[in-house]
């Protein structure tokens, strides 16, 4: 089966070429050697609230090579590998509320960004996981780029940013994000969350950034 796979993708590499996300190789999208290394090593940590996060991957190296691919370049061909390990994340996330009812609420994305990429990259890989999520938060009103920011920056960059379309009095979600680097955007999640009334069991990311964080591996 892996020969024929290989097969068709070097027949489909020819009609349509390009290059592995994560190493530059050519003909792949994303090559075996990178896929490897997106394999799950779920962490988990917390929020300054003590509000727990599980994330699949070290944002370092190919992850993060591949992440920004796929946000900022628009390859969205790398959503199928970079879906799997955040599937295991969100799996375990589920398991570990034990609650049926817990819903996925992504971390919505700008309009402006939005409208640069064409897609959302937190619902798009939610999606692919093969998970539904509510689209309960809205952005409040707009914020400067992260990426430009220090650390205390981007958390008054953000608050208030966020607030949920409905009163969530009696409902619990897990919170989705991408990356997670000051935890700053989660924690904003997590506030409109509870000031509409609604629990948070966690938090879940693709990928954080851990020099940044005490985190411990879970089994």
């Amino acid at each position: 089966m892996g020969t024929v796979s290989d097969a068709m993708l070097d027949a489909l590499a020819v009609l349509m070429p390009v290059e592995c996300v994560g190493c530059g190789a050519p003909d792949r999208s994303v090559c075996s050697a990178c896929r490897a290394s997106l394999r799950a090593e779920l962490r988990q940590h917390a929020l300054a609230d003590g509000t727990p996060v599980l994330s699949a991957l070290d944002y370092s190296g190919v992850a993060r090579a591949a992440i920004l691919a796929f946000k900022e370049q628009g390859r969205t061909d790398a959503t199928r590998a970079l879906s799997a390990p955040l599937r295991q994340a969100l799996c375990a996330a589920l398991e570990s509320c034990g609650t049926p009812a817990t819903e996925l609420v992504c971390v919505p994305t700008s309009r402006s960004s939005y409208r640069r990429r064409g897609y959302d990259p937190v619902r798009l890989l939610v999606r692919r996981s093969g998970f539904r999520t509510s689209g309960l938060l809205r952005h409040s009103r707009r914020t400067e780029h992260q990426k430009a920011l220090d650390r205390e920056s981007r958390g008054e960059n953000v608050v208030g940013s966020l607030a949920a379309r409905v009163q969530l009095t009696g409902r619990e979600v897990i919170v989705v994000d991408d990356v997670m680097t000051t935890g700053a955007t989660l924690t904003e999640a997590v506030r409109a969350i509870r000031e509409a009334g609604g629990r948070v069991a966690m938090a879940v990311t693709l990928a954080h950034t851990a020099r940044r964080f005490n985190t411990h591996r879970t089994n």
